[in-house]
């Protein structure tokens, strides 16, 4: 399975379509002339049932399994929330790997996170890497989980020969991201406050941290766009970074945030909250050798996102949780 053609007409399993990475990877294989995707919601199938994922399994025998399910988060959630992060994402990937391997699956992108790597790890971030020191203490379990997950495709693939291969995305955003202002990641997290600011007509908005820590983020449509390409290779890496090889400050993201959203109060920095990793910036020159790059600048992304935010918020559809 190894062209265009072959992959449309493929029984795709997108595990976790719900979610911001599902739906853009929904939208990319539709756009591309998918026709058989096999989604299921949580209330449907429960990934981290072991016997509910071997039974899906062994009745639907999905051809290509893309894994972009998972129990996600920013610093608060992580760091609250340990145990929940690290039993729910170790069992999705255990059960779906595991699974697709007894029956047959040709292929499965496992999609992880680049926070992976460790803390003090040299920049930009390499693929090499990963395991060559301590993780960042505040999203450790989560890191574990999708660590796990990436050597299990790599033990099977090296074991048993089966095309089961990963991508560790940066920081990520886009349409349908979780707008929850204490439990979402930075980006979403920053668009909501500054919008609420903006609304109530707030004097300031207070951020955790110094502002200081550098970020990078990716579209999740580009992302998207690099699942579609990784699956079209005959011989991807076993894995793989996928970013922009840009970052950010905090503060310097929350000021085009608040521009974006038309926020003109002070923006305050509360230093005794934890800041994380103090830089991350993935190096990706790996996927560029194969042919990809991305296309959505941050401050078009942004505009796009709040946009959608905008309008999910209008109808009363934002995602916060």
């Amino acid at each position: 399975m190894t062209n265009n053609l072959a992959l449309q007409n493929a029984k795709i399993f997108i595990a976790g379509h719900q979610g911001m990475v599902g739906q853009a990877i929904v939208r990319a294989c539709s756009q591309h002339g998918c026709s058989n995707l096999v989604l299921r919601n949580r209330r449907e199938l429960d990934l981290t049932c072991q016997s509910a994922v071997e039974q899906f399994f062994a009745s639907e025998r999905p051809q290509v399994v893309v894994v972009a399910a998972a129990r996600v988060g920013g610093i608060h959630a992580n760091n609250t929330y340990p145990a929940d992060f690290l039993y729910d994402n170790l069992m999705i990937a255990a059960n779906v790997i595991h699974a697709a391997f007894r029956h047959q699956t040709e292929r499965l992108l496992f999609l992880g996170s680049t926070c992976i790597y460790p803390r003090e790890a040299p920049q930009p971030l390499r693929e090499e890497a990963l395991l060559s020191g301590p993780l960042e203490a505040t999203n450790e379990a989560y890191a574990i989980a999708k660590i796990a997950g990436l050597k299990l495709c790599s033990a099977y693939r090296r074991q048993h020969g089966r095309l089961f291969h990963s991508a560790m995305p940066t920081n990520l955003y886009g349409p349908g991201d979780n707008y929850h202002p204490e439990n979402a990641h930075v980006l979403p997290a920053l668009i909501h406050r500054f919008d609420e600011a903006r609304i109530s007509g707030a004097e300031e908005v207070v951020i955790w941290g110094s502002g200081t820590p550098r970020r990078e983020f990716l579209h999740v449509d580009d992302l998207a766009a690099g699942v579609w390409h990784l699956l079209q290779l005959e011989n991807p890496p076993d894995w793989v970074n996928v970013g922009t090889g840009r970052d950010v400050t905090i503060a310097n993201l929350a000021e085009t945030i608040a521009s974006t959203v038309g926020y003109t109060g002070k923006i305050v920095y509360d230093k005794s909250k934890p800041d994380g990793t103090p830089v991350k910036r993935t190096d990706i020159s790996r996927i560029l050798a194969t042919g990809w790059q991305p296309t959505i600048t941050l401050e078009e992304g942004l505009r796009m996102t709040y946009q959608d935010y905008f309008s999910e918020r209008a109808e009363n559809k934002l995602r916060e949780v």
